[in-house]
């Protein structure tokens, strides 16, 4: 009984007129007399057993059984069974079981049973097993006594306050809680996260296995699939079984804490395959590993072997092992890695690490500068490798230019001649070349022979040697300037066989000493023979 509420009856006198009494009378057989009569209220739940720690709406009836004291015509015998205005108020205050509702207004209930609109109520992790009481206090109106005749109807109006108690049963089976939750989870990675469980209920359960669940769309277990289960065999209670799942993040998830759903299934002591209620808990996750490339310069050229160097850092959030430096670019066909990767090893957070990849790129490539990929391959703290692309490189290209500087010493000589020319040539590439062959080409009038080659071992970036080749021109070759042609072929520093580009220098051709200029005899030749013509012609 709530505090402060009085039982008691309110007694109300109603005078009806009699329009409509006379033909009910007749029909009854009675001219006046007195109904005599109440309501008789059960509550009932058709719940079952309930599990602890779950939340539930709890199926709730209404049946009145009313008691007739005095008979009477019928419509003043569902008057006085009819309990009208019926409201339902639980009294949880000193029961285990809580109930997240307020009063119920249930309305008229007549004679019968009928539905009422369940509640929901909640019953605690750690309830033991059993019968538990949780008391209802309900209230309605009623008449208790109709009196009758011809002329008149009075009605005995009253208010009346009971209390019920319903039984909840707590079944007596395998329950569970998770205790403990281990996680690797990162974003843009797959890692291990471990969930422990205890039986907290009273059975054993057989057969058990633990189902994960994701609740979100960037969460995964393996590869793909949005549920895992894992299994775990004979459970007792009171005893703990960890259960792991590979858990992906894709690599736009937010970093944030995930929450994991998790169901027990079993088989209970009868033999039953039985489901637990589902379970709720949250694994923290780690940002997205990443890396900056910083300090990044390039010795690209157009036709040339060169690099591009710098250092790797690891902005976090953990370790990696075994770091690579990839050339990722599929774009750009004229820049050809000569090595795709370098290793650079072990990083913590923060560290850094230098590294260089040589990089070849073709004659037929632009100068300019160059967005190109790169990537950052690694193990992770599971020895897992995992590879983070989110980097480009600026890089410079720069144009095209001879791989040797060539320096003729002599650069005249005289028709009709033949000399040896002294040629200064000079590396003028970022590396060591070896087995360079230098040959020579001329046109007429110019010859150059039988000894067109030459040869060194070896030239250092920037280093410079002498060759010598053998030079003549024709008797007949006009004093002008003709070129003379140079290309190489050598080794570069990866042992691969290169033909240099052609190399043009300008070779003058003059006139020999104490004679005449061919072009001055054939002048004077041609002025003679015109004298003679001219001649010829006054003697005719």
């Amino acid at each position: 009984m709530r505090a402060g509420r009085t039982l008691g009856c309110l007694l109300v006198v109603v005078l009806v007129t009699t329009a409509g009494i006379g033909p009910a009378l007749a029909q009854s057989g009675q001219r006046s007399g007195q109904v005599v009569g109440q309501p008789d209220i059960t509550i009932q739940s058709s719940a079952g057993e309930l599990t602890p720690g779950t939340s539930v709406k709890l199926p709730l009836s209404i049946t009145n059984r009313g008691q007739i004291d005095r008979a009477g015509p019928a419509q003043y015998q569902q008057r006085v069974t009819t309990a009208r205005g019926v409201s339902l108020d639980f009294q949880d205050e000193n029961s285990p079981i809580d109930v997240d509702s307020g009063p119920v207004s249930v309305g008229n209930v007549p004679t019968g049973t009928r539905g009422v609109s369940p509640v929901r109520v909640t019953i605690p992790d750690h309830l033991e097993p059993g019968s538990y009481e949780l008391p209802v206090e309900y209230e309605y109106s009623y008449t208790r006594v109709v009196e009758f005749s011809q002329a008149s109807v009075e009605y005995n109006d009253l208010t009346r306050t009971r209390t019920a108690t319903l039984t909840i049963e707590v079944e007596d089976k395998p329950q569970f809680e998770v205790v403990d939750v281990e996680s690797n989870a990162q974003v843009g990675d797959r890692n291990d996260v471990s969930v422990t469980l205890r039986n907290t209920g009273t059975k054993t359960a057989h057969d058990a296995s633990v189902t994960a669940q994701s609740q979100t769309a960037e969460m995964s277990f393996g590869a793909g699939p949005k549920t895992s289960t894992g299994y775990v065999g004979e459970w007792n209670p009171d005893e703990t079984k960890t259960v792991s799942y590979s858990v992906a993040l894709s690599d736009d998830a937010p970093h944030r804490g995930y929450s994991l759903g998790l169901n027990v299934g079993y088989t209970d002591s009868d033999g039953i395959e039985r489901t637990s209620p589902s379970l709720e808990t949250g694994i923290s996750t780690a940002a997205e590993q990443s890396f900056a490339l910083e300090n990044v310069s390039s010795t690209l050229r157009v036709g040339e072997d060169g690099s591009i160097s710098g250092t790797v850092t690891n902005t976090g959030p953990k370790r990696v092992n075994s770091t690579v430096v990839r050339f990722a670019d599929e774009g750009s066909p004229n820049v050809i890695p000569i090595e795709r990767s370098v290793a650079v090893g072990a990083l913590e957070p923060g560290d850094s690490a230098s590294f260089r990849l040589p990089i070849e790129v073709s004659s037929e490539a632009e100068a300019g500068a160059k967005s190109l990929d790169f990537a950052v391959r690694y193990r992770n703290s599971e020895a897992e490798t995992r590879q983070y692309t989110k980097l480009d490189v600026t890089a410079d290209i720069a144009p095209e230019r001879d791989q040797f500087d060539v320096d003729v010493q002599e650069s005249t000589i005289t028709s009709g001649g033949e000399q040896a020319i002294t040629v200064s040539v000079t590396n003028e590439l970022n590396q060591t070349v070896t087995d360079v062959e230098a040959r020579i080409f001329a046109d007429d009038p110019l010859d150059t022979g039988d000894d067109d080659t030459g040869y060194v071992e070896s030239l250092e970036p920037g280093e410079s040697v002498e060759m010598t080749f053998e030079l003549s021109a024709a008797e007949s070759a006009t004093e002008k300037t003709y070129p003379i042609s140079f290309d190489f072929r050598y080794d570069d520093e990866r042992n691969k066989s290169q033909l240099s580009n052609t190399i043009r220098v300008p070779m003058e051709v003059t006139a020999a000493d104490g004679g005449f200029p061919l072009s001055l005899v054939l002048i004077t030749g041609s002025l003679l023979i015109g004298a003679v013509g001219v001649f010829w012609y006054r003697r005719d």
